[in-house]
């Protein structure tokens, strides 16, 4: 596991060596990507999620 403090400290790193030497516009654009990334990895993780609660509870009403 990964210290909080050093996560935060590494994605700002990277977000600044990413955006040197790049127009506003750029930097925007690759904003938009990286949020819809994170989006995107939200929604396939609570999906996985759900899958997963419902072939354990699958599991659980077979065995009684």
């Amino acid at each position: 596991m990964i210290c909080p403090n050093t996560l935060a400290a590494s994605i700002t790193a990277a977000a600044i060596a990413l955006s040197e030497g790049k127009s506003s516009e750029d930097i925007n654009l690759l904003g938009a990507i990286f949020t819809q990334l994170g989006d995107t990895l939200d929604t396939i993780s609570i999906q996985q999620s759900a899958v997963e609660q419902k072939l354990e509870e699958h599991k659980k009403n077979s065995m009684q």
